[in-house]
């Protein structure tokens, strides 16, 4: 497998996923030919957004994107997963934490913009939902309503992230508190994809399945919560992902993405990062020391909790795949680096 790379630098950050620019007019506006949309890591969503553009002379470069929340601004954190749908492009927070808990409200948003309205002129107008572990709730009763095996959450996992935020809140009186309880496993969102039908498969790097192998959720309902009246989403499925993890590992995924043909590609990998203070890996080591996997998918005909997928591609010596598109033809990747945006093209 030959990678060409394309480096650069995005208000000194890293980035998370990988979704192509539509909008023929944004393109004109910002003199490409092509793009992709990313989201930078850790700081609120309206700060974080980026276009990495290829002009009409085939030079590639970087673009942060000013954007504005409104009455949201810096009120979000950790955006990781991007998702378009019905002229929007969607952003979804981690809903996780930090590397050694608790969670964090602030990462438990979707946010959506018009790819139409972005300009180098002017703040892009961000709409920013944030649903107080609603989304966790959700996600959480699906798991345990599936044919799934869920692997149980370690004695620290379960500590730091699940007891130490009921602990938090109940202190501090929050009525989110309702919305979470000791049995629950804290999810990592780490990828979206809108279906034909318009709900959204959303990948979780945690939890996996007793057999290490990553989980699919397919909620409805996401485009409701930004309606008035306000409605929030409905867990439709858990799935797991057969048949591409590596024995004796846990994988979960890192990126998601829809392709033309009606089916997904992804990228699988370690559960945390290695070398972070990890709480996750230092209850499960063995799903940190694993490198990223380029696999495709098609969801079943008939309603069942296993889809089988294929590997295309493995992606060793990377460990941090954070985002991948296909588009003409070619497929490119994102890795997490730091202080600088890898993109990665394969023919």
């Amino acid at each position: 497998m030959t990678l060409e790379l394309l480096e650069f630098v995005v208000a000194g950050n890293e980035a998370s996923d990988l979704l192509p620019v539509r909008s023929a007019a944004l393109l004109r506006r910002y003199g490409a030919r092509r793009g992709f949309w990313t989201v930078l890591d850790e700081g609120p969503v309206e700060e974080c957004l980026a276009l990495l553009l290829e002009r009409e002379d085939g030079k590639w470069t970087a673009e942060h994107v000013r954007a504005d929340a409104g009455a949201e601004n810096r009120r979000t954190e950790d955006g990781e997963a991007l998702a378009h749908h019905d002229g929007w492009v969607y952003v979804f927070g981690s809903h996780f934490g930090s590397k050694g808990g608790p969670l964090r409200p602030r990462r438990a948003f979707v946010a959506r913009f018009r790819e139409d309205d972005a300009t180098p002129d002017a703040p892009l107008p961000v709409r920013v939902v944030r649903n107080s572990f609603r989304l966790h709730r959700v996600i959480n009763d699906a798991l345990v309503a599936a044919d799934l095996a869920t692997l149980p959450p370690g004695e620290q996992v379960r500590t730091r992230f699940i007891v130490e935020t009921l602990a938090r809140g109940t202190s501090r009186a929050k009525r989110w508190v309702s919305r979470l309880a000791e049995g629950d496993l804290p999810l990592n969102v780490e990828g979206a994809a809108f279906t034909p039908t318009g709900s959204v498969l959303l990948g979780l790097r945690f939890p996996v399945t007793t057999d290490g192998e990553p989980i699919l959720v397919e909620v409805t309902g996401v485009a409701d919560m930004f309606a008035e009246p306000r409605a929030w989403p409905r867990a439709v499925r858990a799935y797991a992902l057969t048949g591409v993890t590596p024995p004796g590992v846990l994988t979960g995924f890192r990126a998601l993405a829809s392709t033309d043909d009606g089916g997904y590609t992804a990228v699988i990998g370690s559960i945390d990062a290695l070398g972070k203070g990890s709480v996750l890996l230092d209850d499960y080591p063995h799903g940190g020391e694993v490198t990223s996997r380029h696999v495709r998918f098609r969801l079943p005909v008939e309603p069942h909790h296993l889809i089988p997928g294929e590997l295309v591609a493995d992606l060793a010596p990377f460990h941090h795949v954070e985002g991948i598109a296909e588009t003409d033809g070619r497929c490119f990747y994102v890795t997490d680096e730091d202080h600088r945006v890898a993109l990665w093209e394969r023919g």
